[in-house]
């Protein structure tokens, strides 16, 4: 069925006054978040790897994306990667959080990885690579400053984005998209599983090192204390050397996380300055491993304030 659309040129708002209503003023600028769902950015032996995309917006942007018109606003991209243990993601979980900091000015693009049950470390840090090359390759269709990149992540998903940032392989078959740089201006790195180096590294975890535990899993199904040199290679800090080239990194984690040792990120940090690297360390009091202390508008600011440096 076909419909005639009135022209809306000479449209004039409602302007009669109602008894009893209240009208309140409003100026199209107010925040909010478009979310495009699934989006596929690469497709390896056969497994298809999706986004989950945010993009901030408000009535006015809304209505010039629509019109296509050549003065719609970029902002900075996030490309955040969602922790599994390395075991299958649930993509969406973080989504309502992550809104808050899309809301704040950032495209905020979640990572799908194939998870440990079809691929070992480091394919995680390759498709987070891969997803940051797709953003960029795709920034003015998502509104992105491709310039203007950070990458993060939570548990295992911070450990994913630190080595995102330490391998490269700009130059190699793993680069899906040839000639594009996945570097990124800094890392938020939200308590990590970035070491497997000591006992206690995941407190709850019994087989730790073991092949049937997580971080065993993620390489292979291995026995990392009878294999150290795995868990070396698995261990951001052990992976970190004058030489080596990396962003800004912000560590951020609970001083009460029973799943990942705040040890770790404490690590990293440690061995970071040692190095003569750019990072910052926050420990949250009491915090466990995850939760609403991570998404309060106080820390929220003091992570945008650290994007907006890197940016800079």
């Amino acid at each position: 069925m076909d419909f005639d659309f009135p022209d809306l040129r000479d449209f004039k708002p409602f302007s009669e006054q109602v008894e009893g209503a209240l009208r309140l003023p409003t100026t199209g600028l107010e925040p909010g978040v478009t979310y495009l769902h699934d989006v596929k950015y690469a497709e390896i032996n056969g497994t298809k790897l999706h986004l989950q995309i945010l993009i901030p917006t408000n009535r006015i942007e809304s209505m010039k994306q629509m019109m296509k018109a050549p003065d719609v606003r970029k902002y900075p991209c996030i490309v955040f990667t969602q922790g599994s243990a390395w075991f299958k993601q649930d993509v969406y979980g973080k989504i309502p959080n992550l809104s808050k900091l899309a809301a704040r000015g950032y495209v905020i693009a979640v990572v799908e990885y194939r998870h440990s049950g079809i691929a070992s470390f480091p394919a995680q840090a390759k498709d987070m690579r891969n997803a940051i090359r797709f953003m960029k390759t795709h920034a003015e269709e998502y509104c992105v400053l491709p310039d203007k990149m950070i990458g993060a992540g939570d548990s295992s998903g911070g450990h994913t984005a630190l080595f995102a940032g330490i391998i490269k392989d700009d130059d190699t078959k793993d680069n899906l998209f040839p000639g594009v740089s996945a570097d990124v201006k800094g890392i938020v790195n939200y308590y990590g599983s970035s070491t497997v180096m000591f006992p206690d590294s995941n407190p709850i975890t019994l087989n730790h090192c073991l092949p049937d535990s997580p971080e065993g899993q993620v390489m292979g199904g291995k026995n990392l204390l009878e294999h150290p040199e795995l868990a070396r290679a698995l261990s951001a800090e052990c992976n970190i050397d004058e030489n080596t080239q990396l962003p800004p990194i912000l560590n951020i984690h609970g001083t009460a996380d029973v799943v990942v040792n705040a040890k770790c990120s404490v690590t990293v940090y440690n061995r970071l300055k040692e190095c003569g690297k750019d990072t910052e360390l926050i420990l949250l009091e009491g915090a466990g491993h995850g939760g609403n202390e991570f998404w309060t508008e106080e820390l929220i600011d003091r992570v945008t304030a650290f994007i907006e440096r890197c940016i800079r």
